[in-house]
């Protein structure tokens, strides 16, 4: 009976050793396989991120492709602005314009706003000429141009009209180029007045004057001769005025103003050499011509 008891004791010990075995057993694999499954979810997510990576890295580059179409340029569009011509800045013209008359060898300048007539028939008609004559001493005279400022010029006063003009005659000698026809009537006790000695730029001139007033107008006109290239230049500087005390509101004009730019146009006058056939010559040439 004993020996019975021993024996039962002892597989109860036995069986009691097999249970913390097999507990301690069980609890090690529950503990891998947390750990097992903890780094399968690491390797799991790991590859979705390299996965979701590669997806993603070809973004930039269709990013790049389209946004020259976001900015609205197309290889049309460049080649339509490269091919735009170019705005042209408009050229401002001279404030001044020159005259040049070949036959007489005159030439000047002249502002541009001013009104310019040639030949002796259409300066003829013109209304401030009608009543200045030419003053040279001997006939032949022939006019070149005339230049007439805006009858605007001086609105408020009594300016009617002003004008820069040219006449030349060849059949002048070179002393009687520095007399006058009509001297100056300036003198208080109406006796003739030499002309006076003047310089214009660097030519040396004779120059007279003449005032005729009336009850509508008044005529203010300066002469000035000049021997160039043998021939007698004449060049007028005239001033019309009318209408002071006939209207209200109207002052008299300034003189000097006026004739100072008259005198800004004379100061530009220069004379050119002209070729002319001698007589002699001309009488060689048709003989020879007549025998051919």
């Amino acid at each position: 009976m004993a020996t019975i008891g021993k024996s039962t004791n002892q597989n109860s010990a036995n069986r009691a050793t097999n249970n913390t075995l097999s507990g301690t057993t069980l609890s090690s694999w529950s503990r891998q396989q947390k750990l097992a499954m903890i780094a399968g979810f690491a390797i799991l997510g790991l590859l979705l991120a390299v996965s979701a990576c590669s997806k993603q890295s070809p973004k930039p580059a269709l990013v790049g492709v389209s946004s020259p179409g976001l900015n609205g340029l197309t290889p049309n569009s460049t080649t339509t602005a490269s091919l735009a011509p170019a705005k042209k800045t408009p050229r401002k013209r001279p404030a001044n314009v020159t005259y040049s008359d070949d036959s007489s060898g005159v030439s000047f300048l002249y502002p541009r706003k001013f009104a310019l007539t040639s030949g002796g028939e259409e300066q003829s008609q013109l209304a401030v000429l009608s009543d200045v004559p030419m003053n040279f001493v001997q006939p032949g005279g022939v006019a070149v141009a005339t230049v007439a400022l805006p009858s605007a010029s001086y609105s408020g006063t009594d300016f009617a009209s002003a004008y820069f003009h040219v006449n030349v005659n060849r059949n002048v000698s070179e002393q009687e180029c520095g007399h006058f026809a009509f001297v100056d009537t300036s003198n208080a006790d109406d006796e003739p007045v030499d002309a006076e000695k003047v310089k214009i730029d660097s030519a040396n001139m004779e120059m007279t004057s003449s005032f005729v007033a009336s009850a509508m107008k008044q005529i203010d006109t300066h002469y000035y001769h000049n021997y160039d290239h043998g021939a007698c230049y004449e060049y007028i500087l005239g001033l019309n005025t009318a209408g002071f005390g006939a209207r209200d509101g109207i002052e008299h004009v300034n003189r000097d103003q006026v004739f100072a730019q008259l005198e800004k146009i004379l100061a530009t006058v220069k004379i050119n050499p002209v070729e002319r056939e001698h007589p002699a010559e001309q009488a060689v040439g048709g003989i020879s011509d007549g025998r051919e």
